[in-house]
């Protein structure tokens, strides 16, 4: 039986990442809160839990509100289970606008899975944050893979054409879309074209669904030649059709990743983003704590009374990045 929150809070991060290892749940929540939340220990936290990590294979989905993902996960979910993987999802929700937490609408359409010791399910808030994913989403995959997950499912909030994020944090990214799903010239304006390594036409029992593969077939040999030719899968996911074809078209995708060292230049590339991300919350840090207090208020005083601009102000608030 897991121990009650109240004494998760006591334990020592080590004994945490223990637990979780294990298989407590409670455990694994507490870590990705601790991380989510930027709490003190999450530092030591990722800095063990990376170490512990590499292994997992992660799965990107992601398209527009309205598409189906939560229910594609869903059926996904079962898929990987059915080989007795377990299998982690980190369900990108909306923030409340009252509380700043996640509005648990992807989780509540997952709750098949609620008992199932080999499933864990997360949903983490945007908070404002941009491309349609979490700030804490690298984090929080960082805690799944270093507890032991090997399969990794990140469902995106559903943006549109700027949800284009997750492809930089996952193995093979799935473009949800629709029967008539725009034309080609809204097609074309779609940054999702351009990152998807399969594309799912869900809700294939509706109207239109031949024409809305041929555009996406048309805009894709627009593109630059590619090793990888992005397959498109028609699904319907409250029925479970199409997810075997699915299935294996992102098995298909696995295997090219490991031909040669298509893998190891992906993952450098994955994790050059996530070094990035890193370094530009950093800087926000320390920016952030020069732009509050007494020396930003005199500063502000000057730009007000015009006796400095805001670029030399800022250049001097920032020297102690800069100058580094």
């Amino acid at each position: 039986m897991s121990p009650p929150p109240s004494s998760l809070e006591a334990l020592a991060p080590d004994a945490l990442i223990g637990r979780a290892i294990s298989g407590d749940r409670r455990a694994l929540a507490r870590l990705i809160s601790i991380v989510e939340d930027q709490r003190p220990a999450a530092s030591h936290l990722l800095a063990d839990l990376y170490r512990r990590g590499g292994a997992a294979w992660s799965i990107g989905v992601t398209g527009a509100p309205g598409a189906g993902k939560s229910t594609l996960v869903d059926r996904l979910i079962r898929r990987i289970r059915n080989d007795g993987e377990q299998v982690a999802v980190l369900a990108i929700d909306p923030s409340s606008p009252f509380s700043g937490g996640a509005v648990l609408g992807d989780r509540v359409r997952m709750q098949d899975h609620i008992t199932d010791p080999g499933v864990y399910i997360r949903s983490l808030a945007t908070r404002g944050h941009l491309g349609g994913l979490s700030r804490a989403t690298p984090q929080a995959s960082v805690v799944l893979e270093g507890v032991g997950f090997r399969e990794i499912v990140i469902e995106t909030v559903g943006v549109g054409q700027a949800e284009v994020a997750v492809a930089a944090q996952t193995d093979t990214t799935l473009v949800v879309v629709n029967p008539g799903w725009g034309d080609s010239v809204q097609a074309a304006k779609a940054g999702l074209l351009e990152v998807g390594d399969i594309f799912v036409v869900n809700k294939a029992d509706r109207d239109g669904v031949e024409q809305t593969v041929t555009d996406l077939k048309q805009m894709l040999q627009l593109g630059s030649p590619q090793p990888w030719w992005p397959p498109i899968v028609t699904t319907i996911a409250t029925e479970g059709e199409g997810v075997e074809r699915l299935w294996d078209a992102i098995v298909e995708h696995r295997s090219h990743l490991g031909e040669g060292d298509r893998r190891e230049v992906a993952r450098r590339h994955r994790t050059a983003a996530l070094l990035r991300a890193t370094v530009e919350e950093e800087v926000r840090a320390v920016i952030g704590a020069n732009v509050a207090g007494e020396a930003w208020e005199a500063a502000l005083d000057e730009v007000m009374s015009r006796t400095t601009d805001p670029w030399a102000v800022a250049r001097r608030l920032t020297a102690d990045i800069t100058q580094r």
